[in-house]
């Protein structure tokens, strides 16, 4: 096992992409602190908890153990990491995976809807890395893997598509994951003396998740097929492997990743 004796904190871990790559980080040896705010399930659209995760990387002989974090709150996240070191002595991968979209355009958002999206999507990855480089620091190094996405993709010059015009879900999303891109490489400038990587990781298309599928779910009678996101959770596991020094300051997709590389895709969790 690749990462046998490391210890990772994935945020935004309880369903999704950031369950699977827990459950990858697991696979690979790494002890993981599956670490968001569902402590239950409330709504069957959602399904999934930090609980049952853990339980999910348990059963398959991993080691986990669950965190309760609310990354709109700085103390919850910094209480969140020191429980990490804690619990399991260190902290080596920090994956910043929190994510959410809201509604409306820019005429009809609410305020309160700004200040979630930006807290959650943008500030929360500052305040999970300020609270987890000097472990890291203290460990004698560490990788940290924010996860991007195509919405950071800039549209470029009009005139416009229909398409491009309509597309939903990301009043300030893509903004957002541009601004952690470019945070990201100013931060692993930076760290790489500590032997602290900062990489980013985007998937290179949509994946069907709960939280992607939620607004359009039928509550009643919710469609739980889902994707599993094996492609994230293995390109994660290869990044984490690599020399920090070395591998850092990369804006990575993930299929583009394992092609390159020339890694078997693999799906023992589906």
């Amino acid at each position: 096992m690749s990462l046998d004796g490391q210890v990772a904190l994935v945020a935004g871990a309880s369903r999704g992409i950031g369950a699977d790559i827990a459950k990858y980080l697991a696979e690979a040896g790494a002890n993981v602190a599956v670490a968001a705010r569902t402590t239950e399930q409330k709504d069957p659209r959602l399904p999934g908890t930090i609980h049952s995760v853990v339980q999910e990387i348990k059963d398959a002989g991993g080691e986990a153990f669950p965190v309760v974090i609310n990354m709109r709150d700085p103390e919850s996240i910094r209480s969140a990491v020191q429980e990490v070191v804690d619990t399991a002595g260190r902290l080596d991968i920090l994956v910043n995976n929190a994510a959410i979209f809201v509604p409306g355009n820019l005429e009809t958002v609410q305020e309160r809807h700004i200040n979630l999206s930006i807290e959650v999507n943008f500030r929360s990855y500052i305040l999970a890395m300020r609270e987890a480089v000097p472990h890291m620091r203290a460990a004698g190094g560490g990788h940290i893997v924010n996860i991007s996405s195509v919405g950071a993709i800039p549209l470029g010059p009009g005139p416009y598509t229909e398409d491009q015009q309509n597309r939903a879900g990301d009043i300030f999303y893509g903004a957002e994951k541009i601004g952690l891109e470019h945070f990201s490489q100013r931060q692993a400038a930076m760290l790489q003396k500590d032997n602290i990587s900062v990489n980013v990781l985007s998937p290179e298309g949509g994946v069907r998740t709960p939280g992607n599928k939620y607004a359009a779910n039928d509550r009643d009678n919710p469609d739980l097929n889902f994707e599993v996101a094996d492609d994230m959770g293995q390109a994660t596991v290869w990044i984490c492997e690599q020399p920090a020094q070395q591998y850092t300051g990369n804006i990575l997709f993930d299929k583009p990743l394992l092609r390159e590389q020339g890694i078997e895709l693999k799906g023992p969790f589906r």
